[in-house]
C-alpha cells in the first residue's frame, strides 16, 4: 500500500511498525496520550499515596473507633489490586486490668486485616507495641477506596492506646499507611 500525505495532514498507508526507529520522540506524545494502564506489565507498581498520623487517640474503643491513620487511591482498572503497607506504633492500654483490644484495617466497611490482644498490666500504661500490617487487596474498582485503621477493645475496662505521644514509650511517634496500585 502506498503512502499517502492527505491535504488535510493526515498521513495513510503506513503499517504498525512501520516507522524507524527514533522517529518518535517522547516530545512528540501529548501528555495524556498513554495511560498507567498501558505504561504498566503484571506487577508494575502504578502509583503509591502516602499518609500518616502523629496524632494520639485514647477512648474506649468499646465499639469500633476510627483511629485518625488513612489514605485514598483512585485504581486506573478495577483488574488491579492495591498492596496496603501499615506501620501503626504506640499501640497499647492505660491501666493495670487485663484489658485487650484489636486493630483493623477497613476499605469502606470491610475488614481485610488487623493486628490485636494488647494488654495492660499491673505495673499499668505498659507495654506499648508496633504493629505491621501487609495487605494485597482486590478492591474490584476505579472509584476513589479509601483505606482506615480502626480498633475496637475485646475485653477489659481501661482505655485503650492508639500512637501515644507522650511519655518515654512514645515520644514523637508517628504511623504511616501506604497503597500502592499494582497493574493485574
Amino acid at each position: 500500500m502506498p503512502i499517502t500525505i492527505n491535504g488535510s495532514g493526515t498521513v495513510t498507508g503506513i503499517t504498525a511498525g512501520g516507522l524507524p526507529d527514533g522517529v518518535i520522540t517522547t516530545d512528540d506524545i501529548a501528555a495524556a496520550a498513554i495511560t498507567r494502564a498501558k505504561m504498566g506489565y503484571a506487577g508494575a507498581i502504578l502509583q503509591v499515596v502516602y499518609g500518616f498520623t502523629t496524632t494520639q487517640v485514647e477512648a474506649s474503643f468499646s465499639s469500633a473507633t476510627d483511629l485518625g491513620l488513612s489514605a485514598s487511591i483512585t485504581p486506573s482498572s478495577s483488574s488491579n489490586k492495591i498492596l496496603v503497607l501499615v506501620s501503626a506504633n504506640g499501640i497499647g492500654v492505660r491501666g493495670t486490668g487485663a484489658t485487650s483490644w484489636d486493630g483493623y484495617l477497613v476499605r469502606a466497611s470491610t475488614n481485610i486485616g488487623g493486628f490485636g490482644n494488647y494488654l495492660s498490666n499491673t505495673y499499668g500504661n505498659q507495654g506499648f507495641w508496633g504493629a505491621s500490617l501487609c495487605v494485597l487487596d482486590e478492591p474490584a474498582t476505579t472509584s476513589s477506596t479509601t483505606y482506615k485503621l480502626q480498633g475496637i477493645r475485646r475485653s477489659g475496662s481501661d482505655n485503650c492506646i492508639f500512637n501515644i505521644t507522650t511519655g518515654t514509650a512514645g515520644t514523637g511517634t508517628r504511623s504511616t499507611i501506604t497503597l500502592m496500585e499494582v497493574a493485574a
